[in-house]
């Protein structure tokens, strides 16, 4: 028995507000998190002899085993439920590392599904997601499956209703690891709470007119200041994008950046239009490469579990 080609697709935070911070340091956030249609691929082979292993080529050159969130979670998979079986994993990576799309947390979040599924252990999305959790603070919402509104530290989630869109996505040259970003002394932690009605309400207001979208992106990403700081490739690809007259915004913690469309057509003319126009740029190495993709209704997923 086998799973081959299963996506785990690619999030986009539609804005990211930092709110509070805890006693025990976690950071209290308010964001959408959004599917894209850019996707890792995993497949999964079935073990009888209970061992857990990915192929020596699977996921990103130098990360042991005990730190890849795939394995963690299929281990966490296996002693949760007392299975006897084991898998092979191997997968595909497309989704960049260190770019903010949450690559890791959804080829983990992927992995319980669909073992899930291939060991037949049989639990429920919210079994699922308490598995999730000690994974890292976006890999529960992959499980949770829908677009959505998430507080706390990313953990509290809402189902939201978002209209069809596309993005062009740009991914500067660097690696932007998360804990640094929030650690820095500089990070505002005091953006104001806003209710999910707000962002409903704001989205209605600015729905596109002519087939553009007017008024730029809701709220704002908290974490660009700092980045954009450390991380001078990546405030050099968002401020070219400014320039051009472009609303862009980076993804959860960078270095990723992204604008909205209307149409896939509308993104992928333009990332045809920025693709010329950096090729005459000197020095242009402040975008290293682009994907122009739909945004997802839903995990592709979603129907893998049982509510």
């Amino acid at each position: 028995m086998a799973l081959y080609d299963v996506p785990a697709p690619a999030k986009i935070n539609l804005f990211l507000h930092v709110t509070g911070r805890r006693a025990d340091g976690y950071h209290t956030l308010e964001t959408v998190f959004r599917f894209i249609d850019l996707c890792d691929s995993l497949s999964f082979d079935l073990r009888r002899d209970g061992q857990i292993e990915r192929d020596e080529d699977a996921g990103l050159p130098g990360l042991a085993p005990q730190d890849d969130l795939v394995l963690r979670a299929a281990h966490a998979l296996q002693k949760a439920t007392g299975t006897r079986q084991g898998v092979q994993i191997r997968y595909e990576k497309h989704i960049p590392a260190g770019g903010g799309l949450g690559g890791g947390s959804s080829d983990a979040a992927t992995t319980l599904i669909a073992l899930n599924r291939l060991w037949q252990t049989g639990l429920s999305r919210d079994e699922l997601m308490a598995l999730a959790r000690p994974l890292g603070a976006d890999v529960p919402v992959f499980i949770f499956g829908r677009p959505a509104f998430a507080r706390g530290i990313g953990d509290v989630l809402e189902p939201v209703e978002l209209p069809e869109r596309s993005y062009l996505v740009v991914h500067p040259p660097q690696h932007v690891p998360t804990a640094a970003v929030f650690s820095a002394p500089d990070l505002t932690r005091n953006t104001e709470s806003v209710r999910i009605t707000v962002f409903a309400d704001w989205q209605k207001i600015n729905a596109p007119k002519n087939g553009l979208i007017e008024g730029g992106l809701f709220g704002s990403n908290d974490l660009e200041p700092v980045v954009f700081a450390k991380y001078p490739k990546v405030e050099q690809a968002a401020k070219w994008l400014y320039d051009r007259g472009f609303s862009a915004r980076m993804s959860g913690s960078g270095a990723c950046i992204f604008v909205e469309f209307v149409t896939l057509q509308q993104a992928r003319m333009s990332q045809q239009q920025i693709i010329s126009k950096i090729s005459g740029v000197h020095g242009n190495a402040f975008i290293q490469e682009s994907w122009a993709c739909p945004g997802l209704i839903d995990h592709p997923l979603l129907h893998w579990v049982s509510s």
